[in-house]
């Protein structure tokens, strides 16, 4: 199993210690056990889990440099993706995980726990009210899986980032569309897109994409909009 992994991952140039590959083991042993009693991921084949879940989360290095003492935080991070892979392979970033369902939060700081990621924590809240805390506009990097389209994940991730700071979203293969219905939205919010990065995962017809969003402005006070707003009414 162990070099599966190394396998995998090595496609993305990244090369894994044994201690790691034996941590994201133990992660994926601890999801499919807790899966049973909260519904985390319909993904749980050994194989499909470590290309979908762990290669999907760390194919950020197409775009961007994680060799770094980064802030980053990941919000909606449901089972911990990308989060918790991220952590795993580049050990020096700082490493927050926001999510509003209690059960996945209490999992996560299992996981946490019981593999040892130093600076690394879990956060129960919900993003629309987190983006107005004390950690509004600190962080170096926001990454997210979230499904929603790019103005609402935007609206939710940018206020977060510092000026000069970048945010991340992991998106599917109609990337070029999406950017164009919503790039007005984005640099409303203080955003540029800089890059993107369109990729197959490895050994598969899976087509992935990622954005870089650069802050180079200060989201207005009133992003983001209340519960349920953004997406009820996307910029």
């Amino acid at each position: 199993m162990k070099d599966y992994i190394k396998k995998q991952v090595k496609n993305l140039h990244i090369n894994l210690k044994d201690e790691q590959c034996e941590k994201l083991l133990k992660y994926y042993q601890m999801l499919i056990e807790y899966n049973s009693k909260c519904n985390l991921t319909a993904i749980t084949e050994f194989e499909e889990v470590i290309l979908k879940h762990f290669v999907d989360s760390l194919s950020i290095v197409y775009i961007y440099d994680m060799n770094t003492e980064d802030s980053v935080i990941d919000i909606g991070t449901g089972a911990g993706f990308p989060g918790i892979p991220l952590k795993i392979a580049f050990p020096r970033l700082k490493m927050t995980l926001v999510d509003s369902l209690d059960k996945r939060v209490s999992f996560l700081k299992s996981v946490i726990e019981e593999l040892s990621l130093y600076d690394c924590e879990a956060i129960h809240a919900r993003a629309e009210e987190f983006g107005h805390g004390k950690k509004r506009a600190s962080y170096d990097l926001c990454v997210t899986r979230a499904v929603s389209n790019l103005s609402v994940i935007s609206e939710y991730c940018l206020p977060l980032v510092r000026t000069g700071g970048y945010f991340i979203p992991y998106k599917g293969s109609s990337v070029q569309k999406e950017i164009s219905n919503h790039e007005i939205a984005v640099e409303e919010l203080g955003g540029t897109i800089d890059d993107v990065v369109i990729y197959n995962l490895p050994d598969s017809d899976i087509t992935r994409s990622l954005i870089l969003i650069y802050k180079d402005s200060d989201t207005p006070k009133k992003y983001p909009r209340r519960n349920g707003i953004p997406a009820k009414r996307p910029l």
